[in-house]
């Protein structure tokens, strides 16, 4: 307390030291990196700035708003969807219920595409790319802010998704390049594409239920869930996906950690040919390209 009997509001370092204390207690899996991900977010602040202003007060409103999250957090709910949105490949992406948040390892399935898409964009100038299950819209964006010689559709089966993913084209100023479909996989899908990605549902329905309820209970079912054996959504890309691409269209998927095999054979049945593997940082297979039959 101090002397005229108010109570001191606490500094920067103050609210993070808190947060983290109370997040390792409750056994949260990173608490440090979690307390200054969300206390950064919630006040504004830079990394470099949460230890340059790491003495400064907070008021009363951003220690409620502070307090407010942190129990948020101890419920399960993940920093980014307790922030509303997350950074992928340097863009900024707003979070909805219908999304799924935007990993990292996705943006493997960025990376190995995008030698791809630059040698099509040389040949030919402008390419087309059809994003399914496009979520936020990340991987669609990401490709389009890489490409200038590109446009794309993102197809989603969710409204509230797709409504997302326009919000973020629009965003990062990618609204002229980018149009949003609802379709279940190509039911309502016109034209021809130089490239189709995809991170699709892919855990087996059996092993959803016990994920982390970090996943389970934020994260879309319809997101996850890919089928009795994970393999659902590839099989209904690879069956029709040679009707929608140009002659030299490729695909790139990210996949489960052990399905490299399974979805594999999924596509060279339909006349796919295999392309390559690349591995995330974990050093689990990840993404997975293949070239048009």
């Amino acid at each position: 307390m101090t002397e005229s009997g108010k109570r001191a509001e606490p500094t920067v370092s103050q609210l993070a030291a808190e947060a983290r204390r109370r997040f390792s207690a409750a056994g949260i899996a990173d608490p440090a990196a979690d307390a200054r991900v969300l206390i950064s977010g919630l006040l504004g602040l830079s990394n470099t700035e949460m230890l340059t202003k790491g003495g400064e007060t907070v008021t009363p409103e951003e220690a409620d708003a502070v307090e407010a999250a942190i129990l948020r957090r101890l419920a399960h709910e993940p920093v980014h969807r307790i922030l509303g949105e997350r950074e992928f490949y340097g863009l900024p992406l707003s979070l909805s219920s219908d999304t799924l948040e935007p990993r990292p390892d996705t943006e493997i399935l960025v990376d190995t595409m995008l030698p791809y898409l630059r040698d099509l964009a040389n040949t030919g100038g402008h390419i087309h790319i059809l994003d399914m299950g496009t979520g936020t819209g990340a991987i669609c964006l990401a490709l389009l802010s890489e490409c200038p010689e590109a446009s794309g559709i993102g197809s989603d089966i969710s409204a509230d998704a797709l409504k997302t993913a326009l919000s973020n084209a629009e965003r990062n100023g990618l609204q002229e390049r980018f149009q949003a479909v609802q379709s279940n996989w190509f039911d309502n899908i016109q034209g021809s594409f130089h490239a189709i990605v995809s991170n699709p549902p892919y855990i087996a329905s059996n092993i959803v239920l016990g994920l982390a309820p970090e996943v389970t209970k934020f994260d879309p079912a319809a997101a996850l869930d890919g089928g009795m054996d994970g393999l659902d959504a590839y099989k209904a890309i690879a069956k029709d996906a040679a009707r929608f691409m140009q002659p030299n269209g490729i695909i790139g998927v990210e996949i489960g950690y052990d399905q490299r095999i399974a979805v594999t054979d999924v596509f060279e049945k339909e006349g796919f040919k295999f392309q390559e593997s690349v591995k995330d940082y974990g050093q689990n297979d990840r993404v997975l390209i293949f070239s048009r039959p």
